[in-house]
């Protein structure tokens, strides 16, 4: 650094320096998820305030499901016993870092035994049963040269015999779980040979963080082990929770009941699986792409027929043939479960037209010859007869959300109104791999309506809403004060009418946070709609808004997803896009700086700018106007990211140099908003 002895400039910096050091920390994205990550702490706290039993009104609601689905039906059972290799021994716990266990079958220990509709009364007979099947857990053989691994994660790890080796298909979530199962099922039970090929199906977390637990850096950096993706994966995979990833990540502790006891009044299962393991994540950057439908790809001498289904499940995503084994993987696209069309933890909109027209694709393609049918979550489908029936319904009911939300929508039906309106016909909905698992009819068909016509209703006073804790005042008072509204509302609990009782009682908590008493009735509340609930999600959420009306928000340890790979895959836009959410418009009204990035490893120039309380910046120039420039590699950047460096150190060693006025970048930094992942969600 040319000044590095100027006692004033460095001086100066200083102030600066600190800042950035502290803001360096906070571009770590704490709390960025996947549709499966979302667990801040191995062992849940035990609950101050003991569940409550089920009502008459929860176990009558429960006995319809009871009474409408057919639990004679044994066939999952069959198939998700099917082809069982070897099992990890009992107790099934893998260590993860820092003591805390990668993964705990047994913490789902009761959910074992009794017959499959003998649910306890505070958890739907539904959802209960699906808990059960998601407790096998082993090697399987799905045909002769395709395995699989389950339950072991909230996803599945499939396996495929080549000439040389084995392709991999979606490494679980993280690497202690993809090590374990490898050392301890794979090797001894399929043999030790190399792995060849990595297949992530799409950009979820839950399908490639486990990568680097079965591939060495060597192995990747000589191109011994072959990443293969969907084009867009990388951008999909590091970005789509980047922008709004502190709120994803909050949301997602309640949607993946992470904080909740496991217990018949607690979390019973994920829906898609039995819950996400906790540990290291990982990415190695892809080097092969499946770029368009009909593409065939060769790896390790097996042929691969592509179909590409970007903006389904997920941003980046395709399924593919195995002529040689008459197999298709259908990825997350056709699963034992209504999938998502929105999910609760936070995301774009998933296009249910889109989605069940990949499916009628696979069937135009493959349903003449596939013979077996396997997926990233769940047990396969065994048997052309049986496989195009079960690729049809889920096409149609796909297709169903989608066309019956906008033909009610076109009819002047709101919403909530379709969405309260919407009903599966019996021919889809008594099938279970239609259930209501992971999404729901309802939320499903209102993101729909989203994705066509947006969040406004189209009804004028629903076009400038008071926010919460205003309208939870003036409803209070038009309805006699909260002491009022909470006999009422006693007294339509005690009739079961639950969701009214949440909405008017929501209104108390928001206009009297301390109000005891509405947090104890609206924690009752979401508790009985929680038993009620055949989604997982659904469950997890209400049962963790209860917990927190009762207990209050504790602030434990989050977890942090950001793993170096991850970090490193991200284009510097993207970090630049971040930044700009984190501008404080307040603090930044009336203000203007600029500054030169200039990256000397990436050979990377950007200007950024502040004007008008909002950033912008502009690639391959450099500004002489520039109040500051900062001279840096990328790889020091990704350092002060993760936590491991800041800028004082690097410039006090020469790897950074700060040229111009560093007071003014010291002000930018003062500028941006840190972000706190426990923040209030049930309460004001």
């Amino acid at each position: 650094m040319s000044d590095a002895n100027d006692a004033g400039k460095v001086g100066g910096r200083r102030a600066f320096l600190k800042n950035v050091a502290v803001a360096g920390a906070a571009t770590g994205f704490p709390g960025v998820v996947s549709e499966a990550l979302a667990q801040s702490s191995s062992t849940p706290r035990p609950s101050t305030a003991a569940p409550k039993p089920a009502t008459a009104a929860t176990i009558s609601i429960n006995k319809q499901y009871a009474d409408f689905l057919n639990f004679a039906d044994a066939q999952d059972f069959e198939d998700a016993k099917r082809g069982l290799i070897a099992t990890l021994p009992e107790p099934v716990v893998i260590p993860g870092p820092g003591g805390v266990n990668a993964w705990d079958l047994q913490q789902f220990a009761f959910v074992n035994g009794g017959a499959e509709n003998n649910a306890p009364s505070t958890v739907n007979p539904s959802l209960w049963r699906n808990a059960k099947l998601n407790m096998n857990h082993g090697l399987y053989q799905v045909v002769d040269g395709i395995w699989q691994v389950r339950g072991y994660d909230l996803s599945v790890m499939s396996i495929i015999r080549g000439d040389h080796g084995y392709i991999v298909v979606d490494p679980f979530i993280t690497t202690e779980v993809a090590s374990t199962v490898w050392k301890q099922l794979v090797i001894p039970h399929l043999g030790d040979k190399p792995i060849t090929h990595v297949i992530y199906t799409h950009s979820h977390v839950d399908h490639y963080g486990g990568v680097r637990g079965l591939a060495s850096d060597d192995d990747l950096k000589s191109g011994k082990v072959q990443i293969v993706a969907p084009t867009g994966f990388t951008e999909a995979a590091v970005g789509e929770n980047v922008i709004a990833g502190n709120a994803m990540g909050r949301r997602a502790t309640f949607m993946y009941g992470s904080l909740l006891p496991r217990s018949p009044t607690g979390i019973v299962d994920g829906g898609l699986g039995k819950t996400t393991s906790v540990g290291t994540i990982t990415l190695a950057v892809p080097t092969m792409f499946a770029e368009k439908t009909g593409q065939k790809m060769t790896l390790d001498g097996v042929e691969l027929v592509v179909l590409m289904a970007p903006e389904s499940e997920a941003p980046s995503e395709f399924m593919f043939y195995l002529p040689k084994y008459k197999a298709f993987c259908a990825a997350e696209d056709a699963t034992h479960t209504l999938h998502n069309l929105y999910t609760l933890r936070g995301a774009k909109m998933r296009d249910g037209l889109l989605w069940s027209k990949y499916l009628q694709s696979a069937l135009d393609m493959f349903g003449d010859d596939a013979q077996v049918l396997f997926a990233s979550h769940y047990w396969p489908t065994w048997g052309n007869d049986r496989i195009v029936p079960f690729l049809r319904a889920q096409r149609d009911m796909f297709r169903y959300l989608h066309d019956q939300t906008l033909r009610m929508a076109n009819q002047g039906l709101t919403p909530l109104e379709i969405g309260d309106a919407m009903r599966l016909p019996d021919s889809l909905a008594k099938h279970w791999y239609c259930r209501s698992y992971y999404g729901t009819v309802y939320h499903d068909a209102v993101a729909q309506y989203n994705l066509r016509l947006g969040f406004f209703d189209g009804v004028p006073a629903n076009l400038h809403r008071l926010q919460p804790t205003e309208a939870g005042k003036h409803y209070v008072e038009f309805m006699g004060g909260s002491a009022a509204v909470l006999n009422k509302a006693h007294a339509d609990f005690n009739k079961g009418d639950y969701r009214w009782v949440a909405e008017v009682v929501n209104h108390v908590v928001f206009a009297e946070p301390q109000n005891t008493a509405a947090r104890q009735l609206l924690a009752d509340t979401y508790e009985q709609l929680g038993y009620q609930s055949e989604s997982a999600s659904w469950r997890n959420f209400y049962l963790t808004g209860a917990k927190e009306l009762r207990e209050g928000v504790k602030k434990l340890p989050a977890s942090n997803p950001q793993s170096p790979d991850t970090i490193q895959a991200m284009p510097l836009p993207m970090f630049l896009d971040y930044l700009g959410i984190r501008l404080n418009s307040d603090r930044a009204a009336g203000q203007t700086a600029s500054f030169n990035l200039v990256l000397t490893d990436t050979k990377e120039n950007y200007v950024l700018g502040v004007e008008n309380s909002a950033l912008h910046y502009s690639p391959d120039t450099r500004s002489k106007s520039a109040d500051a420039t900062v001279t840096m590699a990328r790889a020091d950047l990704n350092d002060i990211m993760m936590g491991k460096t800041n800028m004082q150190k690097l410039v006090m060693a020469g790897n950074a140099k700060i040229d111009g006025n560093s007071q003014k970048l010291g002000e930018f930094v003062s500028w941006l908003d840190t972000f706190d992942f426990w923040f209030n969600i049930v309460t004001p």
